[in-house]
């Protein structure tokens, strides 16, 4: 009997059309272009700037455009996943929200919050559901509007995070292409390096909170920056090993977007070559959540049915792992 495996059969993006460029941040926060482009690799990022339009804006648009793209009819859409770390409300699910607007009438849907590791952690669980036989098309958006939780006055985060949204459709493959192998990780001692203090159950809002600016991504950047560069690449170099992978294997190495330095020190550790690896850093900035599936939307034209892609992330937590997916379908 032939497997059943969950393979990636179209791609939406969606990025907003304000540019955040490092010249306009040199205005705002004591940094400039030279310093940023040296340690980010970022030279723009986007900015979500409708009034009253949250991370469910640019969810709606990612998906619309692959339901476009793809010719589907959303009714058909049995779930959507939504990863996301800036929901548009508390309690309130917006993949609920999403679902609504796009159509989904027939699908489920929640949110799935892992940091930058969400869009990740959501493909294990999508594929999870197309192998087990009870649905057959499972939505993954992954979208993020950072600037919401962003003190631009705060110039270790200003420079990093951008808005924007990707969006993916599983479906059961029976070539055996798809998704292949994961090596997920969590560890509770990173909960103190990257977070927002408050908001949540421990420290509730209130006027003393939004007062000490609680409400803002807060990042010791060097422990970050530490961990991220060994695990991204203990993870990579593990789910090649255990796949019987070499380098010259690898088509794509597909990285969460988070700094330049962090992506090259992960090829360089899978022997990868710069050509293979993914990378629209320097025009989105990191978008968190919506980061891996931006880089498909981006290069979805130059992959090739049977690719062996590597995908690679690490966010707030700690969270990070690794995925072994073979693409499905040629553009």
């Amino acid at each position: 009997m032939t497997k059943r495996t969950a393979a990636i059969t179209a791609v939406g993006g969606y990025v907003p059309d304000f540019k955040l460029t490092n010249k306009v941040l040199e205005t705002m926060v004591d940094t400039n272009d030279e310093w940023i482009t040296s340690r980010t690799g970022i030279k723009e990022r986007r900015i979500l700037k409708q009034e009253g339009a949250g991370t469910s804006f640019l969810a709606i648009k990612a998906a619309e455009d692959l339901i476009a793209k793809r010719g589907l009819n959303p009714e058909e859409i049995d779930m959507v996943l939504l990863a996301t770390a800036t929901p548009d409300l508390p309690v309130a699910a917006t993949a609920a929200f999403v679902a609504s607007e796009i159509g989904a009438v027939n699908a489920f849907s929640y949110d799935l919050q892992a940091a930058c590791s969400s869009f990740l952690f959501g493909m294990s669980t999508a594929a999870s559901y197309i192998e087990s036989g009870r649905y057959k098309k499972v939505l993954l958006i992954g979208a993020d509007k950072m600037s919401s939780i962003i003190d631009y006055t705060d110039r270790t985060t200003c420079i990093i995070f951008g808005d924007g949204a990707g969006a993916v459709l599983f479906e059961p493959n029976e070539e055996g292409l798809g998704l292949q192998d994961e090596y997920l990780r969590t560890d509770g001692v990173g909960r103190q390096f990257l977070k927002i203090d408050a908001g949540g159950s421990i420290l509730p809002a209130s006027k003393e909170t939004v007062e000490n600016k609680q409400h803002y991504v807060y990042q010791d950047g060097k422990t970050v920056f530490k961990f991220a560069v060994s695990n991204m690449a203990d993870v990579s170099a593990e789910i090649m090993k255990r796949n019987n992978l070499s380098h010259e294997d690898v088509d794509w190495l597909v990285p969460h977007q988070a700094n330049k330095r962090i992506i090259d020190a992960t090829a360089n550790r899978m022997g990868v070559d710069h050509d293979k690896v993914m990378m629209n850093i320097q025009h989105y900035g990191n978008t968190t959540s919506a980061t891996l599936p931006l880089l498909l939307f981006d290069y979805e034209s130059q992959l090739k049915k049977g690719d062996n892609l590597i995908f690679a992330a690490f966010g707030g937590g700690f969270t990070w792992g690794s995925i072994y997916l073979k693409w499905a379908y040629s553009k």
